[in-house]
């Protein structure tokens, strides 16, 4: 993996300390080529891995980097899925069968009545692939090399006590896509004790790692025990606080981490970019 790789939270309105900042953001990037064009400015400064959710505004970013082939031949998309705003805002609008309906498409029959049953009979491992293989068509033809289960169904996963989901995910992912299994978390020393439980060995998991515990359930000397105890590839995400941490006493921090492969953060301005790769590098 990249040392340093970048997010797209702020493409689609979010921050965890303010909504009024996220709408602006909402707001700012409501256009593909508005979004494109920061893009192309990580590109241009050398970061060339995307992790992103499945929001629906992605689709587009897929088509405008499958159109010029030559000018994104090195870039990388790290999509983290099932986008679970995504299905909840769907379901409420369109019902169950509704929204399988709107995002299992195409000559999928089959599927879709074994998405039905999964939701039915509470198979929660049927589901969760049958979600990842919708939302994987978006990135056709395109570079994948890590497919992440985002944060919020790992989370349940952990929270429900499941295993079997974790080792088909991770299976599913190497057969079918020839990726590498990804999990986000903001649990790190409970899904790692899952992993192992599971015999996932040396993952690649992502999680909330700052300097002042935020969303790090466990609490930061955890997180830093299992940095040094366990054998995995950490990427830090929130490293930033969402704002409450200044750019360099966060990332010394982060930096001083020595296990962590990867840093993902997201910005709006090639200036805010350049800087934060800087000191990534300097540090």
């Amino acid at each position: 993996m990249d040392r340093i790789l970048f997010g797209d939270n702020q493409f689609f309105g979010v921050n965890h300390m303010s909504e009024e900042k996220a709408r602006a953001q909402a707001m700012r990037f409501s256009s593909t080529q508005s979004i494109m064009d920061v893009l192309d400015d990580t590109l241009d400064l050398g970061i060339k891995t995307f992790m992103c959710t499945t929001h629906e505004g992605i689709s587009d970013i897929c088509d405008y980097i499958r159109a010029d082939p030559k000018k994104y031949r090195d870039f990388e998309f790290y999509p983290c899925m099932p986008y679970a705003y995504k299905y909840a805002n769907a379901m409420t609008e369109l019902g169950v069968m509704g929204a399988l309906k709107k995002f299992v498409q195409g000559d999928m029959l089959s599927t879709m009545l074994r998405g039905s049953k999964a939701l039915f009979t509470r198979d929660f491992t049927q589901l969760v692939l049958l979600l990842i293989d919708a939302e994987m068509k978006m990135f056709r033809g395109l570079k994948t090399k890590v497919i992440f289960i985002q944060n919020i169904t790992v989370d349940l996963m952990l929270g429900l006590g499941l295993r079997e989901p974790f080792i088909a995910f991770a299976e599913h992912v190497k057969t079918k896509y020839n990726a590498e299994p990804g999990f986000q978390t903001m649990n790190l020393p409970l899904l790692l004790n899952a992993l192992e439980e599971c015999g996932i060995g040396n993952p690649i998991v992502c999680s909330t790692i700052n300097k002042i515990g935020f969303r790090m359930c466990g609490g930061v000397e955890a997180y830093e025990r299992v940095l040094r105890e366990k054998k995995f590839r950490p990427i830090a995400m929130s490293v930033f606080a969402s704002g409450a941490i200044a750019p360099r006493e966060a990332l010394e921090y982060i930096c001083s981490l020595k296990e962590i492969e990867s840093i993902v953060f997201g910005a709006s301005t090639r200036a805010h970019i350049q800087h934060t790769k800087e000191l990534i590098e300097s540090l």
